[in-house]
């Protein structure tokens, strides 16, 4: 997530640039997670359990591919608005972060933990977190009444229900390193060996807790991006979007062909070809996404509608992930007498889950604006 934007330090469009892909990336993120073919939890390489169909190669080529630009979007978001205030000291910054950061990352994931609870006492729901394995913390405990009083503080700290908010997690430890991290960004040597290592870590999908490869990457390119004052209002030569918009389709297109047929092709090399087609698809469509966007941003914030709705990214972030896993089932048998019912379920559950988190947001910001201030960290305030 980032900070609240403003104008004073930033020129009108791209503070309304920044606004609209933290909204944008939220929505997308919606769509990634409400994939509806088995398995659903995708990585660079995931093969899909079925055959390929429309309904399957549609999903797949959006969900795991030219929509996984999202979270590289936010972070370099991040990264460049935090390093834009370096006249304000680090300390004060980090005291904000707690409130902005950690304050919803707690009161969310401890929410959610509150629900899950209560979901436990029906044993239909409850059979349903068992067969999702939602809290597992080992092979044998499921449900939160099996958990020790240690295994479910570690549940609230660190390893929240909610799975999104690894995002706030890690972002706030990127946060609180980044005196270190400027000082090699802004070091000659120091930045071509941190790219090299963060780059390499990044292809080969290294994933530490608090040090995630992706996350890590884009924040500190949003950070150089701002120091160095590389111009991201107007592409250069080697940046110009049409092209980057056709390296991303093929790169997709041909990954997603690959998830269904490669094996009998590439055999054991299926695994890194995908990978790398995918890193080729995230930056190709990052690039392709930011430059390529400038009049859809134009017409999108002179609409009081599109910029009333932005208020609202946050809330759409926080609630729908479990949102997601509740319904998707339910959605796809509701949808299983129509034509293509997965490809249904993968349009309109997004779209109606985006609508409860907004409607429930403005309900919440109208109702109760104090909680809604706590729970955004301060987030889309503004009427």
């Amino acid at each position: 997530m980032t900070a609240t934007i403003t104008t004073s330090t930033l020129n009108e469009f791209l503070s309304a640039k920044f606004r609209f892909w933290a909204l944008v990336s939220m929505v997308l993120l919606v769509f990634v997670h409400g994939y509806t073919i088995e398995p659903r939890y995708l990585q660079p390489w995931t093969q899909p359990g079925e055959s390929l169909g429309l309904a399957s190669f549609t999903e797949y080529v959006l969900a795991n591919g030219l929509l996984r630009f999202r979270i590289p979007m936010l972070f370099v978001i991040s990264g460049y608005l935090f390093a834009l205030h370096d006249a304000q000291p680090h300390r004060t910054r980090m005291e904000k972060r707690v409130r902005t950061l950690l304050v919803p990352y707690f009161l969310w994931s401890g929410l959610h933990l509150l629900l899950l609870l209560c979901m436990e006492m029906e044993p239909t729901l409850r059979g349903w977190i068992i067969d999702n394995g939602i809290n597992q913390i080992d092979q044998e405990r499921h449900l939160l009444h099996d958990y020790h009083w240690y295994e479910a503080l570690g549940r609230w700290l660190l390893a929240p229900a909610p799975y999104q908010l690894w995002f706030i997690r890690v972002l706030f430890f990127y946060n609180l390193a980044y005196p270190m991290l400027a000082r090699w960004l802004i070091h000659p040597v120091g930045r071509r060996v941190f790219f090299s290592i963060a780059i390499l870590a990044w292809l080969l999908s290294v994933h530490l807790y608090f040090i995630e490869s992706e996350g890590l990457l884009f924040f500190c390119m949003g950070v150089w991006l701002q120091k160095s004052g590389f111009n991201i209002e107007h592409p250069g030569r080697w940046l110009q979007p049409g092209w980057w918009a056709v390296v991303a389709l093929v790169a997709a297109l041909a990954k997603s062909w690959l998830a269904f047929n490669g094996v009998a092709l590439l055999g054991d090399m299926i695994f890194p070809t995908m990978l790398i087609l995918h890193k080729i698809t995230v930056f190709a469509g990052l690039v392709a996404a930011w430059y390529g966007s400038d009049a859809l941003v134009r017409a999108c914030m002179q609409q009081p509608w599109f910029v009333w709705l932005s208020a609202f990214s946050f809330m759409i972030y926080a609630l729908h992930a479990p949102l997601v896993a509740v319904f998707i089932d339910p959605a796809l048998r509701l949808a299983a007498p129509l034509p293509e019912p997965h490809l249904w379920v993968f349009v309109l559950l997004p779209i109606t889950l985006i609508t409860v988190s907004v409607a429930l947001g403005a309900a919440l910001r109208s109702m109760l604006p104090s909680l809604y201030a706590l729970a955004t960290g301060g987030r889309g305030l503004a009427a």
